[in-house]
């Protein structure tokens, strides 16, 4: 089992995007002759997402710098991630798991703290702080956007992250002069590769690039077990097939389909005279799942014969049927491009955060890497 593994892939795969129209600064060297990004640079960098916003402090915890890092923003932050594992399991067996991916995590936390102060140390000046403070306040004002301009939820969601405008703002100043300086160590210009575009374009193709096959329908669902036969002789499943038959004559007949569901249907949507909004085929469960295949076989308009299945017996009239189609990576190139050139810098930024981290040599990182291990597994089985 790998949480933190498949949270932080999601994480990647919104980083990239957020990261899609980042430009990448052709700028290198340092000091007195290096050139100090302007504000409309600046603020081209995007805003860091809301996830992971600081947390409260109080606890153990490590000192890097000028900054700590207390192990109960670790274990707040890690907790949800790790709690039914760790009510599932030992201690051992938790551990022997979850500690690689707390240490991963905090790695990360401690690189992204040493790359800040290694730009401030690199990229300094009034100009970079003007445009810094410029470009931060472009940040809170797509932050307030981003809840539709909502300023009263976005301070919400700021108070429950446990921060207010101004710490967001420090934050947001933090992350793009981070990004800036990893784009000047590491402009990766690297011409990109037709195979590396297809490559990246068969790993998104499904999730971003596909629009799924759709039905919409109509649906008498007659449920044998739920009639009684009017004749003793009949049984259930006679009395639901002749049922079934009539109906199918009264709507050749030119009855409405919808007001013949509400009248004889079992499914809860008879009163919206039997419509299933779209949905995709391979979702419709067992016994459902056999209309699929004979959506296929009518046209919009139409309606099948009755369709005996798993205790039910269906009519389904056809509203619209919706191809799955595929974007075809002639038409989404730039955004293959994007993600690669994202991708790119996500990499220089984790490896050269990772150098940083060795270099350090921060005491007491294994102790505190065990104690929210500890804390981690015991608030769980609270």
């Amino acid at each position: 089992m790998n949480i933190l593994s498949c949270q932080a892939g999601d994480q990647a795969v919104r980083r990239c995007f957020l990261f899609a129209f980042l430009i990448f600064f052709s700028i290198t060297g340092c000091g007195e002759n290096e050139k100090v990004p302007t504000e409309e640079e600046l603020a081209k960098i995007p805003f860091a997402q809301k996830e992971g916003l600081p947390q409260c402090s109080g606890g153990p915890v490590l000192t890097v710098g000028s900054e700590t890092i207390t192990s109960n923003e670790v274990v707040g932050q890690l907790t949800e991630h790790f709690r039914e594992f760790a009510q599932s399991n030992s201690f051992e067996r938790f551990k022997a798991d979850a500690r690689p991916q707390v240490e991963r995590f905090l790695i990360a936390r401690l690189s992204n703290i040493l790359l800040y102060n290694q730009a401030k140390k690199e990229v300094g000046g009034e100009q970079i702080d003007e445009a810094l403070d410029k470009a931060a306040e472009k940040s809170v004002r797509d932050f307030v956007t981003s809840f539709g301009g909502d300023y009263a939820k976005a301070e919400d969601e700021l108070k429950r992250e446990g921060m207010d405008w101004k710490s967001f703002k420090e934050f947001q100043k933090k992350n793009i002069l981070t990004q800036h300086y990893v784009s000047t160590l590491l402009p990766d210009d690297r011409p990109i590769t037709y195979s590396e575009l297809v490559d990246c374009y068969n790993n998104m193709k499904e999730a971003s690039f596909t629009t799924p096959a759709m039905l919409t329908f109509r649906l008498i669902d007659i449920e044998v077990g739920k009639l009684q036969p009017s004749d003793p002789n009949q049984s259930k499943l006679e009395r639901a097939k002749n049922l079934a038959n009539q109906l199918v004559e009264r709507i050749k007949g030119g009855e409405d389909f919808g007001e013949l569901a509400k009248q004889y249907s079992h499914d809860y949507r008879r009163q919206l005279g039997g419509l299933w909004k779209p949905v995709q085929p391979e979702s419709l469960a067992e016994p459902y799942n056999v209309l699929a295949s004979e959506a296929e076989k009518i046209q919009p308009g139409q309606i099948t014969m009755p369709i005996e299945a798993g205790g039910h017996i269906f009519i389904m009239k056809l509203e619209e049927r919706q191809s799955k189609t595929v974007e075809p990576l002639e038409k989404i190139q730039k955004q293959v491009e994007a993600k690669i050139a994202s991708d790119r810098q996500v990499h220089a930024r984790e490896q050269i955060g990772k150098r940083l981290v060795q270099q350090a040599s921060i005491a007491n990182k294994d102790e505190f890497i065990d104690f929210c291990v500890q804390e981690i597994y015991r608030i769980s089985n609270q």
